[in-house]
């Protein structure tokens, strides 16, 4: 590859990872924030106050108009698992920086 042609190939590279180190980093300033909203549906998910609520919805004591996904028996239990593996891919990728030394 020609110095100028290596350049610009450098060039692009610091541009990408610059712009996607950018979005990593507002997402997780996100994630941080909504980490007290997912611990707070983790412990009702599955707790007498959570089951309460879901025995009065199947019993139609609920508003017919009042979003309750969170009473969904699927719901709240795909985002824990959706939430465990991105854990785990997130580990993945702090592993292989660290392991590379590319930080």
């Amino acid at each position: 590859m020609k110095r100028i042609d290596r350049i610009k190939a450098m060039e692009e590279c610091l541009d990408r990872s610059a712009a996607a180190f950018k979005k990593l980093d507002e997402a997780l300033d996100g994630y941080g924030e909504a980490l007290a909203d997912y611990r707070k549906l983790s412990d009702y998910y599955g707790s007498a106050k959570w089951m309460q609520d879901y025995e009065a919805d199947e019993a139609g004591k609920l508003p017919k108009d009042l979003k309750r996904g969170v009473l969904s028996e699927d719901g709240v239990y795909d985002l824990i698992t959706e939430h465990g593996e991105l854990v785990a891919r997130m580990a993945r990728f702090v592993a292989e920086s660290v392991e590379k030394k590319l930080y």
